[in-house]
């Protein structure tokens, strides 16, 4: 039997000051913008703008802040880049908007369509692929004692529902993410890993596990930016559930994963 392909691979660019492992490094234009031809260099087949921190206890940015820190960026790669697909990390309709007339060809919201009433009914009219994830709470609280009677059934009820509600309001393409580390211990995070095969029949899948403090947990790792070694391992046992989209800060090293996987697989 053939084996199933690789998943894209999503390199994670934060235009932000206050971002977990890399806020600040990349928050001018031309920073951000080297770092992402960087990024396609090294093999990543999207790149994921966000202009808003989702880390544990982050606060909301305002709209015209959000917009100053993407489009610049989007604009400056799309101008070098006029194929490679582009992605932003946003919750709000307007700055989805404002991303895809600048070159934006996919939509990420952490929120699954719930922090803007009208980022589903934009996300439509633009005809680009959509992704839900889930959260338990908001970035500022989701960590204060998350709980769950069965983290699997919720998540997944959950996520249908969003997914059912972004097609009935006109989306073609969904994407699912399980929501690693929004709003789940340790416990919850690895059984929905155990897991992830059970939400491939609501639509290709994203998973963002890269840096993430669970890992931390697990290995005695503190700083984020060292945590890219467990990343990747991390990644190649979770191969088996066939997720299509992973979501990582360190292209190069997945890639390399990639060609090492694709080699076994010949």
């Amino acid at each position: 039997m053939a084996a199933m392909p690789f998943p894209k691979i999503m390199g994670v660019l934060n235009v932000t000051p206050d971002s977990l492992s890399d806020g600040g490094r990349f928050s001018s234009r031309r920073d951000a913008v080297d770092h992402a031809l960087i990024m396609i260099d090294e093999g990543a087949d999207v790149i994921d703008v966000g202009g808003e921190s989702t880390r544990p206890g982050a606060l909301p940015v305002d709209v015209d802040v959000e917009l100053e820190r993407v489009i610049p960026v989007i604009e400056g790669i799309r101008s070098i880049h006029p194929t490679i697909e582009i992605s932003v990390d946003t919750a709000k309709a307007m700055v989805a908007n404002e991303a895809v007339e600048a070159g934006a060809t996919m939509i990420n919201d952490v929120t699954a369509g719930l922090g803007d009433p009208l980022m589903f009914l934009c996300a439509a009219s633009l005809r680009v692929p959509f992704i839900v994830m889930h959260m338990q709470g908001v970035p500022r609280t989701m960590q204060d004692e998350p709980t769950y009677a069965d983290v699997v059934t919720e998540v997944y009820d959950m996520l249908r529902e969003r997914v059912l509600a972004a097609r009935e309001a006109g989306i073609r393409e969904v994407w699912v993410d399980v929501g690693i580390g929004f709003g789940k211990t340790l416990e919850h995070n690895l059984t929905l890993l155990r897991n992830l095969a059970t939400f491939n029949d609501l639509g290709p899948q994203v998973v963002g596990i890269s840096r993430k403090r669970f890992l931390g947990s697990i290995t005695g790792i503190d700083e984020p930016e060292q945590r890219d070694t467990a990343t990747a391992l991390m990644h190649a046992l979770l191969l088996q559930h066939q997720a299509r989209m992973v979501r990582v800060h360190n292209v190069k090293m997945i890639a390399e994963l990639r060609k090492l996987y694709e080699a076994l697989n010949l």
